[in-house]
């Protein structure tokens, strides 16, 4: 626009805030999105690489599409020094409250962990809805938990992650229920909160230990049953679920998002020679898995402690295969689950172009490539599960029923 006289403005205000209004309806428009469903721009502050930060970014729209969000845009921000109060500089934010404005959204992702301190800085300056990497995982596991102890866990990990973002003021200002020197008003609101969380987390604990004794039994009958366990672990969306489908010729449900399973399933597997076994598919894992989610999914991961072999899926086709295959192999490590003989079992052969390159890869990381929606490859695969496993004498074998 031209410049104007400040003596004599002739501009139709309202004209320009109409028209203004509009284009931002058109800019929002090219954003299709499902009723009721949120719109979120992803925010990445980073010191990493470019290609760390590019990468952790396509696994954060990834997990946003499995919590069913619409992703409007995407924003890394790579930095020497973060900023500790809003992770991005306030002009920075200036700018992501206006594109927030253009693409009509109201809800901000970091792809890093937030403080409590800097999820309010953030929300005051921008008014909008923030939420970091782990309340998004917590909020795909709290979607798709469907047992009573997935339930159980999903909601003791939201509470341990809720409960030190409940601090409004300094403790030394706090008043006790009851007692000399707490009569009158009576806790805070903020107290009585923090105290129901803790008094919730004590009454899933013990419903979790009442759930781990059951899992216990159930575990017992296999072992006594003299059956050998195999347990399937890899990085969530790898394939694990349609593996087990294809091996033991069952219907478990299976997508293609991140963490499709998070209740433990187990099978009856037959081998060629009448060797038999139970396989038990797992949740999957994920990079920088949050501590809560460890600890609450204990005793999933307690099935894996009985197990004779472990059968690590990788995902093959995706490019950043080897970090996904560290990161299951370093947290087998931290569980003190690295012992256990493993097999690595590179999966979904069947969407990578290089066959020459591929058995390279195989023959230098100790794997067999197959592909569990085609079933290429099985054979091989099931011999080698088969070689690795306790053989148990056909007599000593009892024939309880598994679900």
């Amino acid at each position: 626009m031209d410049p104007l006289p400040v003596h004599d403005p002739k501009l139709d205000f309202l004209h320009l805030v109409q028209s203004l209004e509009g284009e931002f309806a058109g800019k929002q428009a090219l954003l299709e999105v499902k009723g009721g469903q949120d719109r979120a721009i992803l925010v990445s502050v980073t010191s990493a690489s470019r290609t760390e930060a590019e990468a952790s970014m396509e696994e954060l729209t990834e997990l946003a599409y499995s919590s069913g969000i619409a992703v409007a845009e995407r924003i890394i921000q790579r930095q020497q020094k973060i900023n500790p109060k809003y992770l991005l500089g306030r002009g920075k934010l200036s700018e992501l409250v206006l594109r927030a404005l253009q693409l009509g959204v109201d809800l901000l992702i970091f792809d890093q962990d937030l403080n409590p301190s800097q999820v309010r800085s953030i929300t005051d300056f921008t008014e909008l809805r923030v939420i970091d990497r782990t309340q998004l995982i917590l909020d795909i596991f709290a979607q798709r938990a469907k047992s009573r102890e997935g339930k159980i866990q999903v909601e003791m990990a939201q509470l341990k992650y809720m409960l030190p973002r409940l601090v409004l003021k300094d403790d030394a200002l706090s008043r006790l229920t009851g007692g000399i020197g707490g009569r009158g008003p009576g806790e805070t609101k903020l107290e009585i909160n923090r105290r129901r969380v803790r008094d919730r987390i004590a009454r899933l604990e013990k419903q979790l230990q009442q759930v781990r004794k059951q899992r216990g039994q159930r575990r017992g009958l296999r072992l006594r049953a003299g059956l050998p366990i195999i347990s399937i672990v890899g990085y969530t969306n790898a394939g694990k679920s349609t593996l087990l489908n294809t091996l033991t010729h069952s219907k478990e449900q299976v997508e293609d998002r991140l963490f499709a399973t998070l209740d433990p399933a187990s099978r009856r597997l037959r081998f060629p020679r009448d060797q038999e076994a139970i396989i038990t598919d797992t949740v999957g894992f994920i990079r920088d898995l949050p501590s809560d989610l460890k600890e609450a999914f204990g005793a999933t991961l307690e099935e894996l402690r009985h197990a004779d072999l472990l059968l690590h899926v990788i995902d093959i086709s995706n490019p950043m295969f080897e970090e996904q295959m560290k990161a299951v192999e370093e947290l087998l490590e931290e569980l003190d689950l690295h012992l256990i003989p493993m097999l690595r079992i590179f999966n979904k052969v069947d969407l990578v172009q290089d066959q020459g390159y591929l058995q390279n890869l195989c023959k230098r990381n100790g794997a067999i490539g197959v592909s569990a929606l085609n079933g290429d490859n099985l054979t091989s695969l099931v011999e080698a599960m088969e070689k690795r496993l306790p053989m148990v004498p056909t007599g000593s074998r009892s024939h309880p029923t598994f679900h």
